[in-house]
C-alpha cells in the first residue's frame, strides 16, 4: 500500500428530486489496498461508486485521483484506469465473449482487427478466471454467473488502477467466489486499489483490508478489518443492535399433500430425469454449482422452457405449460434471479409492475380500473415495508431491495399455489433480506409451497428443511436436517457423493 492516497472523496453530497442520498461524504483509499463498501440499501453506495465512475456528477464536493482533480466523466474515469463493474450487467448480449472483453479497445494489425490475437487473449482470461468459455460464443447463451466473468475478464484486459465490483459475488458459488477472491488479491499485490460493495459481510471480512460503513448518505466509519466483527459490521449498518436473520424453520407434516410432483423430468439435453415433490406449507432448497441445471428446472416448471420429457403434476392433475401464462394459471410463481431484465420493467412504476400479470382482475371492459390498480399496489407497499416516492415512479429509482420486494407483490398479486424463489436475496442489503426471509417463512406458513434456488449456502441451510442438490442437470441428492451442512451439499454438488 502507498503512503499517497490513490482516491481522495472530500464532502461528496448528492441530492435526487430533493431527497439527499449523499451527505457530506469524505474517505480516501490507497493503491494495493481492498476498501471494503458496505450499508442498507439506500444507504448511498450506488450513487457513491457512480460519482467515482463517472456515471454521474456529485452537486457539490470534490473528487481527487492520483494526486489531481477529478472531473466526473465515464472517459475520464477509463482514462485514469477506473473500471467499475456493476450489480447489473453491462454487456452486449448479441455479441460474443471476445467481442465484450475488447469492446471499445478492440486489436488491429496492419489496420484491420486482430480476431486471432483477441481469441487469444479472451481464451486467456478467461481461462484465468477458471470459466474456459469458447471466445467465439454469444454472451445472450452465458447463465447469470457466466456473465459476470465475462465482466471481470474486460476489467482485467484494461489498465486497471481502481477497480470498483458491485456485489460480484451474488450469483457464484464457494469455489468461484473463493476464484474471484485469489484474483483480487494478486490485483491488490500488484498496486491496484480496489473498492469492494457487498451485502455478503462474511465475505467482506475474508477478502478486505478495511470496511467502510454508510448509513442513510452519511459516513457512519472506516475501520481496519481485522479490528470489527461481522455482526457490528451489520450493527453499525442499521444503527442497532440486530437478532438472528433467519425465522425458525417451518418442518411440514409428514402427511401434508404433495402441492407439486415432478417426475422423470427432463428438458432438452439441459436436465435429466429430474424427480422430486413438494409439499403445502414447505420451503425447499435447491443448491448447486453453475451450470448444474437450478434455474433451466425453474423455467422449465415456469414454462419458459419446454420439457421433452417427464411430468409435472399440481394436486395431483398433469400440467404441461407452454408459456409463463400456463404456468400463471396452474398456480405457479417465479421470482428470476435478473430481477432487472425479467422480474420487473424499469421503467413502469410499482403499481403497473405490480399488476402486470394480474391486470386482469383490474379491468372493467376495455377499461384499465386505476384506483384499484393504485389500492392494491398501496397495500404491498405497507405490507412489505416498499420505500417509493410514489407508486407511478419507476421501479429502477428504487434500492434493488425495494425492486426485489415490488417483483415478489407482482407475483403474489396473481394468487400462486406455488413460489419458485431463484436467488431472492441477490444484491439486497441485510436488513432487506431479513425480510424477505420473513415473507418467505409467512407464506409458508400460510400454506404456501416455496422452492427456494440460491447460491448462497448460508441461505438455503437457514431457511430450507429439505434440499436438493443438483448436479450436471440432474438431482445428485437430497439433504434434510440435521445433515443440511456446506460441507454435505458441496460433496454432493462437485460429485464426491
Amino acid at each position: 500500500m502507498s503512503d499517497a492516497p490513490l482516491l481522495e472523496i472530500s464532502e461528496l453530497t448528492k441530492s435526487y428530486s430533493g431527497v439527499t442520498v449523499l451527505d457530506h461524504v469524505s474517505f480516501s483509499t490507497y493503491s494495493g489496498l481492498v476498501l471494503g463498501l458496505i450499508g442498507e440499501n439506500g444507504a448511498g453506495k450506488s450513487t457513491l461508486i457512480k460519482c467515482i465512475g463517472g456515471v454521474t456528477s456529485p452537486d457539490s464536493g470534490s473528487i481527487r485521483f492520483d494526486g489531481r482533480d477529478f472531473q466526473p466523466s465515464i472517459a475520464n474515469a477509463l482514462k485514469n484506469g477506473i473500471i467499475t463493474i456493476p450489480q447489473e450487467f453491462n454487456l452486449a448480449g448479441t455479441l460474443s465473449v471476445r467481442e465484450n472483453i475488447f469492446l471499445g479497445r478492440e486489436l488491429k494489425k496492419c489496420g484491420f482487427l486482430d480476431h486471432a490475437a483477441m481469441r487469444r487473449t479472451a481464451a486467456e482470461l478467461m481461462e484465468k478466471l477458471h470459466c474456459p468459455l469458447p471466445p467465439d460464443q454469444p454472451v445472450s447463451e452465458l447463465s447469470i454467473a457466466q456473465k459476470q466473468l465475462v465482466e471481470i475478464a474486460r476489467a482485467l484486459n484494461c489498465e486497471c488502477r481502481l477497480l470498483i465490483m458491485d456485489e460480484p459475488t451474488t450469483v457464484l458459488n464457494p469455489p468461484e467466489a473463493e476464484n474471484l477472491f485469489r484474483i483480487m488479491r494478486s490485483m491488490r499485490d500488484q498496486g491496484i486499489g480496489l473498492i469492494y460493495v457487498s451485502h455478503k459481510l462474511r465475505e467482506v471480512k475474508q477478502v478486505c483490508d478495511q470496511v467502510l460503513i454508510l448509513r442513510d448518505g452519511q459516513f457512519v466509519s472506516r475501520t481496519l478489518i481485522s479490528k470489527i466483527s461481522v455482526k457490528e459490521m451489520a450493527n453499525r449498518m442499521v444503527g442497532r443492535e440486530l437478532s438472528t436473520i433467519f425465522p425458525p424453520k417451518i418442518y411440514p407434516l409428514s402427511d401434508a399433500p404433495a402441492v407439486l410432483q415432478v417426475s422423470s423430468l427432463s428438458q432438452a439435453d439441459r436436465l435429466h430425469d429430474i424427480s422430486f415433490f413438494l409439499r403445502k406449507g414447505e420451503i425447499m432448497g435447491f443448491a448447486g454449482l453453475g451450470g448444474a441445471g437450478r434455474t433451466e428446472l425453474a423455467e422449465t416448471l415456469y414454462g419458459i422452457r419446454r420439457k421433452s420429457g417427464g411430468t409435472i403434476r399440481i394436486d395431483g392433475r398433469e400440467i404441461d405449460p407452454a408459456s409463463p401464462v400456463d404456468a400463471v394459471r396452474a398456480g405457479i410463481a417465479y421470482l428470476s434471479e435478473d430481477r432487472q431484465n425479467a422480474g420487473t420493467i424499469q421503467s413502469f412504476g410499482l403499481t403497473e409492475n405490480i399488476t402486470l400479470i394480474s391486470l386482469r382482475k383490474y379491468c372493467r371492459g376495455p377499461f384499465i380500473r386505476k384506483n384499484e390498480e393504485d389500492e392494491a399496489a398501496a397495500s404491498y407497499l405497507d405490507r412489505f415495508r416498499i420505500k417509493a416516492v410514489s407508486l407511478r415512479a419507476p421501479i429502477r429509482e428504487l434500492s434493488g431491495g425495494n425492486q426485489q420486494k415490488g417483483a415478489i407483490a407482482k407475483s403474489l398479486d396473481a394468487q400462486p399455489r406455488i413460489f419458485i424463489f431463484d436467488e431472492p436475496t441477490r444484491g439486497i442489503d441485510i436488513q432487506s433480506r431479513g425480510e424477505i426471509y420473513q415473507f418467505i417463512h409467512q407464506l409458508a406458513e400460510d400454506g404456501m409451497a416455496c422452492l427456494v434456488i440460491s447460491s448462497d449456502l448460508e441461505e438455503i441451510i437457514g431457511l430450507c428443511s429439505r434440499v436438493a442438490v443438483m448436479r450436471e442437470g440432474t438431482i445428485a441428492g437430497f439433504l434434510e436436517d440435521p445433515y443440511i451442512t456446506e460441507k454435505e451439499i458441496m460433496y454432493l454438488a462437485a460429485g464426491v457423493k
